[in-house]
This record gives structure tokens, sequence and C-alpha cells, in this order.
């Protein structure tokens, strides 16, 4: 793909004007940071990243887990796509007017409407008011994008108008699922699926928009740190709730320690290195704005599951103790290996390569250990960080040199 950027950027100016023309932003705009509204966006979005954890974990506590793992991976995807849209358009952009913050808070009412749909989606696979919330963020999206084409010309306009054009297909495709039979909707989702995917690709296809890789890699960071935020609350009030009803302290404080040690780890290994000098490209961008559903997904589940384990300690849950650690155990690895494809193999040498890898197959080998394995898996996560932290210390006084 071309690194062309999608047209001759203007300089952002900051102060506001009720209604200014969209054009792009540069790629090398200094302090380029999150703002005020994307932030908002953000805490909204994980409004509905808390409902699909909570069915996921419902789902999971039950044995329900073809029904669960369907629901999640949907309603997940339906999430993560309406934010990352948005996200990598503001970055090329965002001209902060008055019709902006409504189109965007249109998006944010969009997103709550979807949140509101999530458990009946999970109950009784009515998809109608999560696809009106989800149809409404992006039929949004492509009043942003028809903007942004009425600004540009050239090749800039027609990514504009092949980004405006496929996002309202696909809309047109989602409302056509609903109606179709319940038996019918497991083979068309995927091709739904397949078709938001394709949007970008084919729209930037011959030039790329001009997004700036230090605030997409913000956009994610902070992204991911919302998720993980939302992890520790959901594990807090399964606590809590439990702690409430008088059941066992002993037996939930395991739990609860390795949870921390887990998202704790999480944060940490995700903030290890900048990444921003990876995104130079749409090639490079693409596979690692992509590959983040699983980042983000796992980092939503792993609060899942430890409602799980929770509820498995105090002997609510339906499944073994093995299964419910698994809950825990499978997403964290899953979290560690996607971080490391994503962040540390680019930026790491030596031994330090190795390290998460060999951490995700010892934290899925802790489920083997039934009510200790949140526990095993959260030392585990602990000292994985205690070594990368020393690894890269001893890397750093070789490369200073003799004092």
């Amino acid at each position: 793909m071309s690194s062309e950027s999608a047209a001759v950027p203007r300089p952002h100016h900051p102060d506001h004007h009720p209604v200014r023309r969209m054009v792009p932003r540069s790629r090398e705009e200094p302090h380029r940071v999150a703002t005020p509204l994307e932030l908002f966006f953000d805490l909204c979005f994980v409004v509905a990243v808390g409902q699909a954890g909570r069915e996921l974990a419902h789902d999971l506590a039950a044995g329900h887990y073809g029904d669960g793992l369907t629901g999640y991976v949907f309603a997940f995807f339906a999430i993560w796509w309406a934010w990352m849209n948005f996200t990598w358009f503001a970055s090329a952009y965002d001209c902060d007017d008055v019709p902006y913050r409504v189109t965007t808070l249109v998006q944010i009412a969009g997103v709550l409407i979807l949140a509101a749909g999530v458990p009946r989606m999970f109950a009784e696979q009515d998809l109608t008011l999560s696809v009106v919330g989800y149809v409404v963020m992006r039929l949004a999206m492509v009043t942003q994008w028809l903007r942004a084409a009425a600004s540009e010309e050239g090749l800039a306009r027609g990514v504009a108008l092949r980004y405006a054009a496929g996002i309202t297909v696909c809309q047109i495709a989602w409302v056509v699922v609903v109606a179709l039979p319940h038996d019918v909707r497991p083979y068309v989702i995927p091709l739904g699926i397949l078709a938001e995917l394709s949007v970008p690709v084919i729209a930037e296809l011959r030039m790329q928009t001009p997004w700036h890789p230090h605030h997409i890699a913000e956009r994610y960071g902070l992204f991911t740190l919302i998720v993980l935020g939302e992890t520790v609350a959901a594990a807090t009030v399964a606590v809590q709730s439990a702690v409430d009803e008088h059941e066992g302290l002993g037996r939930l404080v395991p739990v609860a320690v390795g949870g921390l040690l887990i998202c704790f780890s999480a944060w940490w290994i995700y903030f290890a290195r900048p990444v921003h000098d990876h995104l130079r490209s749409n090639r490079q961008a693409f596979l690692w704005g992509y590959g983040h559903y699983v980042v983000f997904g796992a980092a939503a589940a792993i609060g899942a599951g430890l409602e799980v384990a929770v509820e498995s300690a105090v002997h609510k849950a339906h499944i073994s103790a093995t299964a419910a650690t698994a809950t825990v155990t499978v997403p964290t690895a899953l979290y560690l290996f996607t971080v490391w494809l994503l962040h540390a193999r680019h930026v790491k040498t030596g031994v330090e390569q190795t390290l998460l890898p060999i951490a995700a197959f010892a934290v899925l080998a802790c489920t083997a250990a039934g009510d200790s394995g949140v526990l095993a898996a959260g030392l585990v996560t602990a000292a994985t960080v205690a070594v990368g932290v020393a690894l890269h210390a001893r890397a750093a006084r070789a490369a200073a040199g003799p004092a």
C-alpha cells in the first residue's frame, strides 16, 4: 500500500469555530495528544465493553461456552470496529467544530443503544437493538467521511467517498441480517464482518489517510487502560458481592491477589516500550490496528474470567475449578502472546524476545492448578515483569559501557 498521504496536510488551528472545512491534519504535527472528546468517547464505549464482559461471565459460569463465546466475539467486534474507525478518522481529520462534535456525540448515543441490546443478544439471540445502535454509529461515520470528501479533491476525495460508500453498503447488509432466520445468521454474519474489515483496505488501496502515528499509539494505549480498568472494576464488584453474602473470604483472597497481579502486569507489559515508531505506513498499521481486536477482547475477557473464578471459589459456578481457572488463564495467555506479536517483537532483542511467549505458555500451564491457578498465573505474570525489567536494565548498562 502506498505510504503517500491522502492530501497535503494543512496546519491545525486549535481555536474553536462553529463550522470549518474538514481538512487533513499533519502527520508531523508536534505534541499531538488525545482530546477531551476522544477521552469521553472511550469512556462511553467501555460501558458496552462492560456489558459484553458481564454477559460472557454469566454464560461461562453456567457452562454455556459456545453461546457465551459466540455472543462475545460478535458484540466485541461491533464495539471495537466502531471505536477503531472513529479513532483513525479523528487522527487524520479531527477539525473539532460543532458538526464534528455533534456527530461524535451521536456515535456515543449509538454505542449506548448497542450496550442496551447486548443482554438480549446473549440471552435470546435478538440482534435488533444492538444492530440499531451499531448502524447509528456507522452512519454517523458516513457523514464524517462525506464532509471530508467535500473538502478534498483528486485521489483524497476518492478515498473518502469509498469509505462512505463501503460503510453504507455494510449497514444495509446488517439490517438485512436482522430479518434473516436465526439458523441462517451464523453463516452470514462472518461475511458481514469480512466486508467491514475490507472497507479500509479497499478505500486506502491507492493512497492512505494522514493519520498521526504517535496519536494513534496513544489512543490505543488509552483504550487499553480503560479496558483494564473495567476488568479491575468487574473483579472488585464480584469479590464485594461474595463478601457481602458472607462467603468465605479465605477462598477469595487468592483469586483477588492473582487477578490484581495479572491486571497490573498486563498494564506494565503493554506500556513497556513505545511503539509509534513502528507505525510508518498502512502495511504496519493495518496489521497492528486489526490485531488489537485480540488485545482489547482478551483484556476485557480477563475481567469476565475473574468474575467466574470468584463464583467458582464460593461454589456458585456450575463448572469445575479447572474450567473456571481457564476462563482467566486462556485470555491472559492470549493477551501476553498478542502484545508480544504486535509490540515486543519489534522493539526487543535477545532473550527479551522470548519472554512473553514463554510466559503465555506458563500461564496456560497454571490452568491445571485448579483453585490455585489464578494466583499462580498472577505470580507468573508478575515474575515476567520482574525478569523483563532486570533484562532491560542489564542491556542498558551494557550499552552504556564502563563508567
